[in-house]
């Protein structure tokens, strides 16, 4: 395959950035003005990401497609007593998840009153947005059948086999520190030990999972920031795995069920030392701000972009809004910038959308403001930010995605 016909491949998937260090080590002499224009056209969709469909369409229609076979799933879940079309079953509900989630991870099931949908975000907080945003919008029409849950639920009961060995939380020592950032989780199983020498990553998969089962995914994503397997009990005071849930409220932790409640209430404050130049890359001249997700900031500030990338698979694109702060002054300058926020902020809102976007926080820098989101209709957000920049004493208002190396894009 020749190299414009697998950036054409990786134009379709959405992987401009595959293209760009594929056309970038060809010496400039050596490219043709055909990739060139592949060249140009890549870093221009990096800068201002566009999709066939965006998040906000393609959840409209994997719904509308769930709806037309949610019936047969819940006939097949009835009858399939021996179990035999579990597979028939998971295929037929991806086909319809697949519309608008990137390899979705689910589970389904039936509680005595309502069969229910769990979307897993395999212990991903970004992944847990975009799904958050899924859930909200089930039709009601489903909802009077089905429980659609972001985050699998805590399960009594729960067991793991690994060929002739069946584990349980009550087969697991757990030492829980407590950390800045979280939980450092520290887990012992002597069921698996032999496992641990043939296939440490099967190990850990499976005492993560029994970890899911007991906290629930949400709680697991919320508090635990480090986990260990361990060949040795350690030292000091254990509690066996189904007793985590009490040990972790002990320590003054809150655990979560919900994944919206969660998300809402996780926003963290951070100071950074700001650069003293109005030309360095955006953002570096920030000393303060909030974060729902700190993983984009960080991934930015390190020149990565994976967060970045998931979310353009399906269609959401993650940037921030940019201005210039130069025109607030005064004793009160820093009401003034906040209350400038939160007027950008509702307005787009109420012009584009609440389902358009997810406003994940700001900061102030030296320079310039900045306002953090997920655009599940990006195109929808920006002239929304670009008729209230219009509307303000501004001399310009910009986007930039969370992915260093590309430009802004001037709204206003």
């Amino acid at each position: 395959m020749d190299v414009l016909a697998q950036c054409q491949k990786w134009k379709e998937t959405g992987e401009f950035q595959k293209i760009i260090d594929a056309l970038e080590a060809i010496p400039a002499g050596e490219r043709t003005p055909e990739m060139d224009s592949q060249l140009a056209e890549a870093c221009s969709s990096l800068a201002l990401p566009r999709f066939a469909k965006n998040f906000r369409q393609r959840t409209r229609e994997a719904w509308a497609a769930f709806m037309a076979i949610e019936e047969e799933l819940r006939q097949i879940m009835d009858t399939d007593k021996m179990h035999e079309r579990g597979e028939e079953l998971i295929a037929k509900c991806s086909s319809a998840l697949e519309l608008a989630l990137d390899s979705p991870a689910f589970e389904l099931g039936f509680n005595g009153e309502k069969y229910e949908l769990i979307l897993s975000a395999e212990g991903n907080r970004a992944k847990l947005f975009t799904l958050v945003y899924f859930q909200r919008h089930a039709p009601e029409s489903v909802l009077a059948y089905w429980n659609v849950f972001a985050g699998r639920q805590p399960s009594e009961g729960f067991f793991l086999r690994a060929g002739e060995i069946q584990v349980q939380a009550e087969d697991v020592q757990a030492w829980a520190e407590k950390r800045e950032e979280g939980i450092s989780l520290t887990l012992f199983c002597e069921k698996l030990l032999p496992l641990m020498k043939e296939n440490e990553d099967k190990m850990w998969w499976m005492l993560y999972t029994l970890t899911v089962q007991v906290l629930g995914e949400v709680s697991a994503i919320a508090l635990i920031s480090e986990l260990n397997l361990a060949e040795e009990p350690k030292e000091g005071p254990s509690v066996r795995l189904s007793h985590l849930p009490q040990t972790l409220r002990d320590l003054g932790y809150t655990l979560w069920d919900d994944a919206q409640s969660y998300l809402d209430n996780s926003y963290i404050a951070y100071e950074l030392e700001p650069v003293e130049d109005e030309e360095a890359d955006w953002r570096l001249d920030i000393f303060a701000g909030s974060a729902r997700l700190p993983v984009l900031i960080n991934e930015y500030l390190c020149g990565e972009s994976d967060t970045m990338d998931d979310y353009h698979k399906e269609g959401a694109a993650a940037g921030f809004l940019c201005y210039p702060l130069a025109g607030f002054r005064g004793e009160d300058r820093a009401a003034q910038i906040l209350q400038f926020r939160d007027a950008l902020q509702e307005a787009v809102w109420k012009q584009a959308g609440e389902d358009a976007v997810t406003f994940l926080g700001g900061a102030a820098g030296l320079y310039y403001g900045y306002l953090d989101f997920i655009a599940w209709d990006l195109p929808a957000v920006l002239d929304a930010a670009g008729e209230f920049f219009a509307g303000t004493d501004l001399t310009w208002g910009g986007f930039h995605v969370f992915r260093r190396g590309v430009g802004a894009v001037r709204l206003w």
